[in-house]
């Protein structure tokens, strides 16, 4: 019974993050629907639309830890690894666009990174300082900084003479994004 119930609630996350992406405001109902459960089986499983909002976040901060352990954060040359953890939050941010935009809201109670993301992303910027590629040395900042750009960078059009010639890939996007972050914490692209 509980694979089954796994296997429910990551069709309903999986439902609830494509129908959201074109109606944010999708009731549960729409989204049992997408997922092809009844509409209790999605009640059952999450008891509000907060609690499915909190889990879609939850699952978003596992993908950003699994993207830091792919950049290899702590070991890889830290421009590469910023460079890659670039490319994988612009592919997220194509992927899961609703909850991508949640976390990005100033104003929405689930803005929150989870600790181990923050840890994470704080050891990028460490590491980023103590080589020399960047002059400022608070994490907080930078991570602000970070993820203000991340989302300025991802709303330019594929076409922005910012991104190399009509691409807007997630790799150009990484691009463009970690030469302008490297400058604006005083390093050099």
């Amino acid at each position: 019974m509980r694979a089954d119930a796994e296997r429910s609630a990551a069709r309903i996350l999986e439902a609830a993050a494509t129908v959201l992406a074109t109606d944010p405001n999708a009731s549960l109902e729409r989204i049992a629907d997408a997922a092809g459960l009844a509409r209790a089986t999605v009640h059952r499983r999450f008891a509000s639309r907060q609690a499915l909002l909190g889990a879609l976040v939850d699952q978003l901060n596992e993908r950003y830890l699994i993207s830091l352990t792919q950049a290899r954060v702590e070991t890889a040359p830290p421009v590469v690894a910023l460079h890659r953890v670039a490319e994988a939050v612009f592919a997220l941010k194509i992927s899961h666009r609703f909850v991508m935009d949640l976390t990005a809201d100033p104003d929405n109670c689930l803005t929150a990174l989870s600790p181990e993301v923050v840890g994470r992303l704080d050891t990028l910027f460490t590491r980023l300082h103590e080589a020399g590629a960047i002059t400022a040395a608070r994490p907080a900042w930078c991570r602000e900084v970070f993820l203000v750009l991340l989302d300025a960078v991802h709303r330019q059009p594929p076409d922005a003479p910012e991104l190399a010639p009509g691409n807007g890939d997630p790799g150009s996007r990484a691009d463009l994004f970690a030469r302008t972050l490297l400058g604006a914490l005083g390093g050099t692209p």
